[in-house]
């Protein structure tokens, strides 16, 4: 798994990109600044995951799908249309595929999420 999995993406224009359209605001994405909102779920571990919006398999064609028209593919969810071009989301999954769950991120967003603060 891993960055291996998207080879026409740029993970590092990808977390630019992640925070030129404003993924921070909803998402904790590891290495994305200020990206640490819970609003929608954490992207943390991404290139572990087995699915996409709970029901497509983590697959490149389908995450780049998944950015660039979350609306199409489930009606209504809480992720909106914005407007990410295909270079854009490729480069964005590019960087999505190199997060995997590590010690440092994961005891950060564990500690992030404790509810005993």
């Amino acid at each position: 798994m891993g960055a291996n999995r998207v080879l026409a993406g740029d993970p590092v224009a990808g977390r630019v990109a992640l925070q030129t359209y404003g993924c921070h605001s909803c998402h904790l994405i590891p290495g994305v600044t200020g990206a640490n909102s819970l609003v929608g779920p954490p992207l943390i571990g991404w290139a572990e995951r087995s699915y996409i919006a709970g029901s497509l398999p983590n697959e490149p064609a389908y995450l780049v799908e998944w950015i660039r028209f979350p609306q199409a593919i489930e009606p209504g969810n809480a992720m909106p249309n914005l407007g990410v071009t295909e270079e854009d989301a490729l480069n964005m999954a590019a960087y999505l595929y190199t997060l995997q769950r590590n010690q440092s991120w994961y005891a950060a967003a564990t500690d992030l999420l404790r509810f005993d603060h």
